[in-house]
């Protein structure tokens, strides 16, 4: 059996670099691919001293021709892919109406054509070796959550992307898993888009108070062995799945109130 081998988009922070180093721990060769090659450098410098087996990718998986090269690279440089762990992704904090449309085109960009683009050509190369398809997901694709119009609309999009998917594939031996990891303490806060594009920088999260990146990458590494369809993580995660599903009007009563404290620069961690 070839040694098993993952690419992970957007694996140079947060959760994507957590799941590197917890792939590559578990025997994977692993490639990642990121914009900055400083973080990019770092990264791979952490799976050298853990002993892993990696190839780094400056890429942007929005662009489509940077998609494929990446898959290309992957399989040129380990002879196949196992999974495709689809992390690459920006988020945003800003009402609807004062957003700018290029904001939302750029999340919609990255987080769903960026999934699509990736998983188009890897595809081929999953069937072979019936391997996993990975979405990390967010609640924000179960759950529309004000201020994030549009990353819940991309989340909600990757979502139906992946069970679409997921359903075509199922006589095709290839998995397709679909994670939600809830509120966690991961860079995707950080680098959130303000109204006008900008990045956000501070969080009004407590991060102390959420799932670490590293805990949340041993659960998807465990999804992904079990060949899991879903997994919602956190407490808070799973509660606000279950209301929206059962008590949608008084989901929409919590969840604005969340957001109201959060834009007064309340601790809502």
């Amino acid at each position: 059996m070839p040694t098993p081998t993952v690419l992970i988009t957007g694996g140079t922070s947060g959760i994507g670099r957590a799941c590197a180093l917890a792939f590559g721990r578990a025997g994977y060769q692993v490639a990642i691919t990121g914009r900055d090659e400083v973080k990019l450098a770092d990264t791979a410098a952490a799976l050298a001293a853990a002993g892993v087996a990696h190839l780094t990718i400056r890429a942007d998986v929005g662009d489509e021709a940077a998609a494929e090269r990446a898959v290309q690279e992957t399989v040129a440089r380990f002879g196949g892919l196992d999974v495709l762990l689809n992390n690459a992704g920006i988020s945003m904090r800003a009402r609807f109406q004062d957003a700018d449309l290029e904001v939302i085109k750029r999340l919609m960009q990255t987080n769903f054509f960026g999934t699509v683009f990736t998983t188009k050509f890897a595809l081929p190369h999953l069937l072979q070796r019936k391997g996993t398809i990975v979405g990390i997901s967010s609640i924000a694709g179960y759950r529309g959550l004000p201020g994030r119009t549009g990353y819940s609309a991309s989340k909600f999009a990757m979502n139906g992307f992946l069970e679409a998917l997921r359903t075509e594939l199922l006589d095709q031996g290839v998995n397709v898993l679909t994670a939600a990891p809830g509120f966690t303490a991961s860079n995707i806060r950080n680098t959130a888009l303000a109204a006008d594009g900008s990045s956000q920088g501070e969080s009004p999260r407590d991060e102390g108070a959420m799932m670490s990146s590293e805990a949340v990458a041993d659960e998807i590494l465990k999804a992904v062995q079990q060949r899991r369809r879903t997994i919602v993580l956190t407490g808070q995660g799973k509660l606000v799945v279950f209301l929206n599903k059962w008590l949608p009007g008084l989901s929409d009563k919590l969840v604005l109130n969340h957001f109201r404290k959060e834009e007064k620069g309340v601790d809502v961690g």
